[in-house]
């Protein structure tokens, strides 16, 4: 089950999209920003559902 989801950059501000596997459940990854190419961490919360999605920067 995937779904498309935007968010905004915790660096560089922008918005930018993401394509999210909500399958697996509940999943930590690093993502570099489209933009800025910085590592952002993605906290993806999923019980098959509802979900949520949180990024942060990777020294937070």
């Amino acid at each position: 089950m995937l779904e498309s989801q935007e968010y905004q950059c915790p660096y560089c501000g922008e918005s930018v999209e993401s394509l999210l596997d909500l399958s697996a459940g509940d999943q930590q990854y690093i993502e570099d920003c489209a933009v800025c190419c910085r590592p952002i961490v993605f906290d993806l919360r999923s019980d098959g559902i509802d979900w949520s999605l949180d990024v942060r920067r990777e020294d937070e």
